[in-house]
């Protein structure tokens, strides 16, 4: 969920007392929660250093290595991802990212006899949507406003608005729209009940 204090700086208020009021208030104390949590994880990623917008919505993710490697901006939200912080992770504005995704930023240089390691930035850029199960390969750019389908093993860029599928991951003919105007945090039960 967005920040505690962001919410409550923008919540939608209601006559005091009236139906609406109640509703709001019950969705808010059931939802409260789990908003504690995500915003202690946010909490506890920023304290390590990682760079993360208070409207960032920040899932059960496992997300081991140097923690200011990692940037993720606002509006952006990330499910019960693994993302390893070997380098530098980018993720832009309204990026959705969805449960089982996993973002590798190094891998073994397989032409190297000392079999080191070979460590390269991931970058995802504005409204792209990662499907469930995804593999991001180090040194990806996944472009503005782009589609990562369900599965997919991603080990090259992705153009702005191209959509991916397979393993490896190739483009099919089909583009997303080029024209975006949405929020993945507005689907959010907990985001509502403050915002909506």
């Amino acid at each position: 969920m967005a920040s505690i204090k962001y919410l409550w700086n923008n919540r939608v208020q209601f006559d005091l007392f009236s139906k609406p009021f109640f509703i709001c208030w019950a969705k808010r104390l059931l939802t409260f929660p789990e908003l504690v949590k995500s915003s202690s994880r946010r909490k506890n990623l920023i304290k390590k250093g990682a760079k993360i917008a208070e409207t960032a919505e920040i899932g059960i993710a496992k997300i081991e290595g140097k923690k200011e490697y990692l940037s993720i901006d606002a509006f952006t939200t990330l499910g019960r991802v693994e993302i390893a912080l070997h380098e530098k992770v980018s993720i832009g504005k309204y990026v959705c990212i969805n449960d089982g995704t996993v973002i590798l930023s190094a891998s073994h240089d397989v032409s190297d006899p000392l079999w080191r390691h070979k460590k390269v930035p991931v970058l995802i850029k504005d409204y792209a949507w990662i499907a469930t199960n995804a593999i991001i390969l180090p040194g990806v750019t996944i472009g503005k406003g782009a589609i990562v389908g369900a599965g997919a093993v991603v080990s090259k860029n992705v153009s702005d608005y191209a959509i991916v599928t397979g393993n490896p991951a190739k483009e099919i003919e089909k583009k997303r729209t080029n024209v975006l105007d949405y929020n993945p945090c507005d689907f959010l039960a907990a985001n509502n009940a403050w915002l909506k």
